[in-house]
């Protein structure tokens, strides 16, 4: 019995020519030339044209039934394209098949969308996923994918990492996201939850002697969404025993480095440059800094408390309080209605207003700037100013002012948002370049001001820095963590750090956290009790899988690069999930649903 396919589409070369194949795929189109029909076939490994000529009948009459996304098996004979033919753009550009015999293996119900159309809404792709997936952008997304799992795990593997499986049910734990509860039917009114990582999993293995994990696995967080998050998103998740920070990071710096070379034969820069929380929040308001922009924060709340200007005074005398410049290279040149959307802009990051001056002639001071706040700011200040940001004629410098959170978040993005521009571009403010970096020191602490207490930055099982485990009852804000960030051009790649070991000191981070000697013994009971047992000294990583394609392929959304993703609300237009349960089903897992509340207006 001769098989159904003997070549792909996309590989027929003129290294076939005379040869008779057999081709199994989709008609990507179909042209009718006045006598003589051609059908571009499509597979996986791309096009190839078929010519049904008239004089074959019976093929002649199939090619004339055929339409768009019929799925058909092709006999027929590769031959050279006539001279001026060739399609340079197709590995199969060079030949053509002309049909003996055309198969229709299934035909296709017209399609909603042609597949080669690139305006397509989200809704319509999301909804008619399988189409989309046919398209040759998502088919080399997704195949990108496989091969970065692929380099990874031979990378991982070739250092002595096993891949072990963790749990997928599990226990629901206080911090971080919120979780998804999964109902239990056999223990009625008790609840497993879907891990948002398998941080204690992981741990517990070091613990039990297995040196180095890795996993790629599914985590789950119950958040709300953005470009670069789901509800259910890929894990690259490592862990080793008796490495420290330095050679962990170097191991996964290395790691990246292949995946990069192996799969897109790109030279990532030798070493990462590295820099601490402090610097990163400090230039650039961010503690995942987009290094391809070539603009700085210059700080100034230290010369602003005495200002006439109640914007720059009060926002310096707050507590948490910032104030801060950012000089704009021959920004002098934004028009009023620029300046009127970046300012509408950052309100969306909290910030009441964006005052800026323009510096129009620096040697005649005062007279040479171009703002409504230069008279409320004396000549001194001005001076400092512009000394400080580096100002120089033809430049614009923008100010945040505010609370700290607030100033570096809207500043932080103003920042991107003017790099990435079409003026940023044209004035050398945005190097297009892969830029990496490694974000190190972290606090071990955030204040929670609603809330009145500490969280964790990252995790509570985060050590902290040598020194620093005396400050967690008396000065957590002061604790640096050994905590660190993968960085690749404004996206967290990943992050990791040292775990603690010691149950002692696990206790006092719950301490700090306010977590009570009885919820730590409920909640984490048996990650206390395996510290007990000589645990090693152990830490790790975990990196996005998501984000490193979607950064590779450029995509806007991560959903560009997930086979079956969710909307932003959540949902699977595919298959409706979520979707109601019938009555029954929630009787045996001892659930009654109450009536939705109301939705308040605004």
């Amino acid at each position: 019995m001769s098989s159904m396919r003997t070549e792909y589409c996309g590989l027929v070369t003129e290294a076939l020519v005379g040869q008779t194949v057999s081709l199994c795929g989709w008609v990507h189109r179909r042209r009718d030339h006045g006598g003589v029909i051609f059908i571009d076939l499509r597979d996986r490994e791309g096009l190839v044209q078929v010519v049904c000529n008239p004089d074959q009948a019976e093929v002649f009459s199939v090619a004339e039934s055929v339409r768009n996304e019929y799925c058909l098996r092709v006999t027929g004979t590769v031959k050279d394209r006539l001279a001026g033919t060739v399609n340079n753009n197709l590995k199969s550009g060079k030949i053509e098949v002309v049909a003996a015999k055309v198969e229709v293996l299934n035909a296709s119900v017209p399609v909603p969308f042609q597949l080669d159309d690139d305006n397509l809404s989200e809704t319509t792709r999301l909804t008619h996923r399988v189409l989309d997936l046919r398209r040759p952008q998502m088919q080399n997304n997704l195949r990108l994918r496989y091969k970065v799992s692929m380099e990874v795990r031979k990378y991982l593997d070739n250092l002595g990492f096993i891949d072990i499986e963790t749990p997928v049910l599990t226990k629901s734990t206080p911090e971080g996201a919120r979780d998804y509860l999964v109902p239990s039917r056999v223990n009625a009114h008790e609840f497993f939850a879907l891990p948002q990582s398998p941080q204690l999993f992981k741990q517990l293995l070091m613990v039990a002697n297995f040196d180095r994990y890795y996993q790629i696995t599914k985590c789950f967080r119950d958040e709300d969404l953005r470009a670069d998050r789901q509800p259910e998103f890929t894990q690259i998740d490592c862990e080793t025993s008796f490495l420290n920070e330095q050679e962990i990071r170097d191991l996964f710096e290395t790691m990246i480095r292949n995946v990069f070379k192996n799969t897109m034969d790109v030279e990532l820069p030798n070493p990462f440059p590295v820099m601490d929380f402090a610097e990163a929040m400090g230039k650039y308001g961010s503690d995942k800094p987009d290094m391809r922009v070539n603009m700085q924060f210059t700080e100034l709340t230290d010369i602003m408390t005495n200002v006439e200007s109640k914007i720059f005074s009060s926002a310096a005398n707050m507590k948490n309080g910032r104030v801060v410049g950012m000089r704009v290279p021959n920004g002098g040149a934004m028009s009023r209605s620029e300046i009127d959307a970046y300012t509408q802009f950052v309100a969306i990051y909290g910030a009441k207003g964006l005052a800026y001056i323009k510096v129009n002639e620096k040697a005649k001071g005062r007279d040479g700037l171009q703002s409504p706040i230069v008279k409320s700011l004396d000549d001194a200040t001005l001076n400092t100013i512009l000394e400080r940001t580096g100002a120089q004629d033809g430049d614009l410098i923008f100010f945040g002012a505010d609370k700290a959170k607030v100033v570096n978040d809207a500043i932080g993005a103003l920042r991107v948002k003017i790099g990435h521009s079409e003026f940023g571009k044209a004035n050398g403010l945005f190097n297009d370049v892969w830029a990496p970096l490694w974000v190190i020191d972290f606090p071990m602490f955030e204040y929670d001001e609603e809330e009145d207490r500490w969280t964790a930055t990252h995790h509570p099982f985060t050590s902290p820095k040598d020194g620093h485990e005396d400050m967690l009852e008396t000065n957590p804000g002061a604790c640096i963590a050994k905590a660190y960030d993968m960085v690749l051009n404004g996206w967290e790649l990943g992050g990791g750090s040292i775990r603690i070991h010691r149950e002692e000191v696990q206790s006092k981070v719950f301490r700090a956290l306010k977590i009570g000697a009885e919820e730590a013994r409920e909640k984490f009971g048996f990650l206390l009790d395996a510290l007990q047992y000589g645990a090693p000294p152990h830490g790790g990583l975990a990196f996005g899988l998501d984000r490193i394609v979607t950064l590779m392929t450029k995509s806007d959304s991560i959903r560009d690069v997930i086979a079956f993703p969710k909307t932003q609300r959540a949902q699977c237009l595919l298959t409706h999930a979520p979707s109601p349960v019938d009555e029954k089903q929630l009787r045996e897992l001892h659930i009654r649903l109450r009536a939705a509340e109301p939705k308040v207006a605004g």
